[in-house]
């Protein structure tokens, strides 16, 4: 458990900077992450200015930042500072995926952390790749979807562990429980795009 940082120690530029790069997580940035749990209100107004809100969840140990809706974002008279990117269908079928493996790990006794292995994410994807007999372009294409949901910080690599990832928990944020609730429909939409793509 990390100690609280003083009132005068406690820095705003670290803590917006921090979350400016990127998620910040308790076991992995501790210092920044207690600058952020320390000033939270002062970095939810300063962020506000860029039509940014802050999204902290202290359980779970994880803060973001995250754009306002586009209402609000007109509402106050600026633009969205990051454009939106649509993802890619298997990058976002594979975090569709690891979201419902989430929850069933969180349902079971196994520990606070999901660890899975390449080869566990590739078998998670796969079948929805167009049928081939080209097992290697399927590896290929697999891997670019893991390599993809790596960068967008949903997936770590665990350290000293070859092939071995750990699914971040703000996966969870991204993710909602509706969407989860009706990712059964979601994946009869991705086997037919798949089946569609086959012919």
């Amino acid at each position: 458990m990390s100690r609280p940082v003083p009132r005068d120690e406690l820095n705003l530029s670290l803590a917006v900077t921090s979350l400016m790069k990127g998620v910040v997580y308790r076991d992995t940035a501790e210092t920044a992450w207690r600058h952020v749990l320390g000033l939270a209100a002062q970095v939810s107004d300063y962020v506000a200015t860029l039509g940014l809100t802050v999204v902290i969840d202290e359980a779970e140990g994880y803060a973001f930042l995250r754009s306002k809706s586009d209402d609000e974002l007109a509402d106050l008279g600026i633009g969205r500072l990051v454009a939106r990117h649509q993802l890619p269908l298997h990058p976002s079928l594979l975090l569709a995926l690891l979201r419902k493996k989430l929850a069933e790990h969180d349902t079971s006794d196994a520990g606070n952390r999901l660890i899975v292995t390449g080869a566990q994410l590739r078998e998670m994807v796969s079948p929805f790749f167009p049928a081939t007999t080209n097992e290697a372009r399927i590896a290929d294409q697999a891997d670019t979807a893991i390599r993809r949901v790596v960068e967008l910080g949903f997936l770590r690599r665990m350290p000293g562990q070859d092939g071995e990832y750990e699914v971040r928990r703000v996966i969870k944020a991204y993710v909602d429980a509706q969407w989860l609730s009706d990712l059964d429909a979601h994946l009869a939409e991705y086997a037919e795009i798949a089946t569609e793509e086959r012919r």
